[in-house]
């Protein structure tokens, strides 16, 4: 086990907590942009409140902050490839991402995944520039929920999926 601070002891250690692998869509006047996030968390229930974390060195970061609202949709495992495509591993750009899939709005008119496990419409309250990442603080306006399909967890530096759990 190593005991150092450094930077890359630090990213081997994050890729030890699995997360919940989620698309981030956003619409506006910068145009409809997405990406895919890990780095999101839930703040309060009262009032609903989360953070999305994202790369101050994304092409898509500004357009975001541009546009003012985005909405967090949480992959089921069958969403494996949608997750690959919106982290830029494939050749498709902004507007092809979304070729892949079927889409809706709720109440900000950022593009809702159909299937997704969970949708989080929301607007940005705040952003807080920390190191190489922009911490969006999101106000949750509207969910969506489907409670079927396994969850896609990125472990490791790969996806996995849950096991067990049925959604009841």
């Amino acid at each position: 086990m190593t005991t150092t601070g450094s930077d890359l002891s630090f990213r081997e250690a994050m890729s030890c907590l699995g997360a919940a692998v989620n698309v981030v869509t956003s619409a506006g006047s910068a145009g409809r942009l997405g990406f895919t996030a890990t780095a999101v968390c839930s703040v309060s229930d009262q009032p609903p409140t989360l953070i999305v974390c994202m790369n101050r060195s994304s092409a898509q970061n500004e357009g975001v902050k541009s546009n003012g609202v985005l909405c967090v949709n949480t992959l089921s495992h069958e969403q494996q490839d949608l997750g690959a495509v919106f982290a830029g591993m494939t050749q498709a750009r902004s507007e092809e991402r979304f070729l892949g899939a079927s889409w809706s709005t709720l109440a900000t008119g950022a593009p809702v995944l159909h299937g997704s496990l969970a949708s989080f419409d929301c607007e940005i309250e705040r952003v807080i520039e920390v190191g190489t990442h922009s911490v969006f603080v999101c106000s949750v306006l509207d969910v969506a929920t489907n409670r079927t399909g396994e969850s896609l967890v990125y472990f490791r530096r790969r996806y996995c999926a849950t096991q067990g759990f049925d959604g009841s």
